[in-house]
């Protein structure tokens, strides 16, 4: 991305928390961050269905773009480098509220402005020293948690289990400045599998993605564990068919992997993570102080399958794992 694409054009002081009840009949300005999505995704007829429920939530809380709003979008373009300058550049343009999507830009964000309200979906936010607890985060902050910890890391184990239950090396796709691939390693190594293979370098480029999968090959990984990290849902059709030029069977923590042509996944429902982004950001442009607002965190998880992805690994997928999965793709 171009410096100019998002540094600041315009400056000014943020309303202060007091003030946002006063502003019940004007239009609002949010913008709209994410470390490595297209800006093109960012819409309500994205590709990404998340965005769509975003919107679609958005309308039926009586908000519409051009109307009653304004959404500027703004992409780190998947370049670490660029997130700081970016957030500086967004809170110096001063919009009502900040929309932030991930701990790489909710925490520059966060540093950056102590008054702009800020609906984040991200990380454990009081793991990551944003907020002092979820219920009562306090500040100028709220939003989503999808932090699921080592439960859900349990469970996808799990679940690559019932499909290889011969599983005797497992590669791990996860970078070192994610806060979940701790609790990934913990989960693998204490359910007894060998994990092997190379650390992907944060910030990793294409060739960096085919050096780690040529890298597990050589050591004969038979299973691969994704993390969520940003990148590599920016790269997920080039990690899908690594995947598969490897014949790696492998468990991701979205669907959009999975539609992408994935094996299967299993994670919480981003279509409802956004809605929920949507409802905090109406509470706090009716009036509400953000730091009131508990995050919210999901209770929904689904497992998703894609059957061609199956076959092409030549895997025969047990009818009880497919009976307990949430969508099957043809």
């Amino acid at each position: 991305m171009r410096r100019r694409e998002f540094v600041a054009l315009l400056a000014g002081s943020a309303l202060p928390l007091t003030a946002w009840a006063q502003q019940a009949t004007r239009s609002y300005r949010i913008a709209m961050l994410h470390p490595s999505h297209p800006v093109a995704d960012m819409t309500e007829t994205s590709r990404l269905s998340y965005y769509r429920a975003f919107f679609e939530e958005l309308g039926h809380l009586g908000y519409v773009e051009g109307q009653n709003i304004a959404i500027e979008r703004y992409s780190g373009g998947g370049q670490g480098e660029n997130y700081a300058e970016l957030t500086r550049g967004v809170v110096a343009r001063n919009p009502d509220l900040l929309f932030a999507m991930t701990l790489w830009i909710v925490k520059p964000l966060r540093e950056e402005t102590a008054t702009i309200p800020i609906v984040a979906i991200t990380s454990d936010p009081v793991q990551a020293g944003l907020v002092p607890s979820l219920a009562r985060p306090g500040g100028n902050i709220t939003g989503v948690s999808v932090d699921a910890g080592l439960e859900i890391w349990g469970k996808r184990v799990q679940l690559l289990r019932e499909l290889i239950p011969t599983i005797s090396k497992a590669g791990v796709l996860a970078q070192q400045q994610n806060p979940e691939r701790a609790a990934l390693l913990q989960t693998i190594e204490q359910a007894g599998m060998p994990i092997v293979g190379p650390v992907l370098p944060d910030r990793p480029t294409d060739d960096d993605y085919h050096g780690f999968f040529a890298a597990l090959s050589q050591v004969g990984a038979d299973a691969l564990f994704v993390d969520g990290s940003p990148e590599h849902i920016t790269k997920r059709h080039l990690i899908v068919e690594l995947a598969k030029e490897f014949r790696l069977p492998a468990i991701y923590p979205f669907r959009s992997f999975v539609e992408a042509g994935g094996l299967m996944a299993y994670g919480v429902d981003l279509s409802e993570v956004f809605r929920q982004g949507a409802r905090a950001i109406d509470k706090v442009l009716k009036g509400t102080n953000p730091g009131d607002i508990p995050f919210y965190q999901p209770t929904k998880f689904e497992l998703v399958i894609n059957l061609e992805a199956g076959r092409a690994l030549g895997l025969t997928l047990p009818p009880a794992l497919l009976a307990v999965a949430d969508e099957i793709i043809e």
